[in-house]
């Protein structure tokens, strides 16, 4: 069974630490962002990233975007951003925006900072770092609620917490920021008009 635990009032601190042990001990555990609800597994346990893509039915060559709570949590995964990128950040983190960057071993990793305080708490209570898909089956439509994220799930994964209904439903934009140049690989609540105004300047 999927256990399940409503966010709200007294037994919110409760719920965001056992989220955060069950995430380190490699179990996997949904919780919502602004715009849908994410699959949180942690990054260095293998079987645990494992156990997601085969739970997801996730491509392997698709990588896991990295959650982060703050963007001082760059530092610690060897990412800088560079001035586009920065601007971008500034501007609409936390919130609906994937950024591809790259690390210091030039590898690019999908960086993401949910704009819900449940998901910021969760990533920070973790310590571990988090990957975050949409809880769905791939090819199927990202869940707006936890009853949703049942629905694919139930009994599949180990956790979710319930913060009700996400405010967009809508995934996040996705940016390459590229070497040269940057490219949206995915428009999402963030509309290219927007990118473009900020990356322009």
């Amino acid at each position: 069974m999927t256990e399940v635990i409503r966010v709200e009032g007294t037994n919110e601190a409760a719920a965001i630490r056992q989220a955060g042990k069950f995430l380190r001990e490699g179990k996997l555990v949904a919780f919502p962002t602004e715009t849908v609800y994410g699959l949180g597994v942690h990054l260095e346990n293998i079987e645990a990233v494992e156990r997601l893509y085969e739970v997801k039915g996730r491509p392997k060559e698709k990588e896991l975007t990295l959650a982060i709570a703050h963007p001082s949590d760059l530092g610690k995964y060897g990412i800088r951003l560079s001035p586009s990128a920065k601007r971008l950040a500034d501007r609409f983190w936390p919130g609906p925006l994937t950024l591809i960057l790259r690390n210091s071993k030039k590898e690019k990793v999908g960086v993401r900072m949910p704009g819900h305080p449940v998901a910021q708490r969760v990533i920070t209570e973790a310590v571990v770092p988090i990957g975050l898909p949409s809880a769905n089956p791939s090819g199927k439509n990202p869940p707006r609620s936890a009853e949703e994220v049942l629905h694919y799930f139930d009994g599949m994964i180990d956790l979710v917490l319930d913060g009700g209904e996400t405010t967009f439903g809508v995934s996040s934009t996705v940016v390459d920021m590229g070497d040269a140049a940057w490219t949206i690989l995915r428009e999402g609540v963030i509309s290219r008009e927007e990118i473009e105004k900020v990356c322009h300047g």
